[in-house]
């Protein structure tokens, strides 16, 4: 079997979008992340209450909470990142 040459980043992405659009015509995406999305939440009510001792309605509103933030910091992130890419001459700060 020849040896195959590296991808490319771009050539990556490429693949891995086909692949997905390939996917999603099987398959529905609803059903296909909610596995995935009832555990993402599960571990913000883990967080929220790691013992199980609160009433579910409380466990559940701290979870929201929790998952709020937890978008609130990568909100932030994604800021500071464009804010170091862009160029100098358009107004952009030095990164820190």
């Amino acid at each position: 079997m020849p040896k195959r040459e590296p991808l490319s980043p771009t050539e990556r992405v490429l693949r891995a979008r086909g692949a997905a659009h390939a996917k999603h015509a099987k398959h529905d995406a609803k059903a296909a992340m909610d596995r995935a999305r009832t555990a993402f939440l599960a571990g913000f009510e883990r967080l929220a209450d790691p013992e199980g001792r609160l009433p579910a309605a409380e466990r559940q509103r701290r979870a929201q909470q929790l998952r709020r933030a937890y978008f609130a910091r990568l909100a932030l992130a994604s800021a500071k990142a464009r804010r170091a890419r862009r160029p100098a001459a358009k107004g952009g700060e030095a990164p820190r």
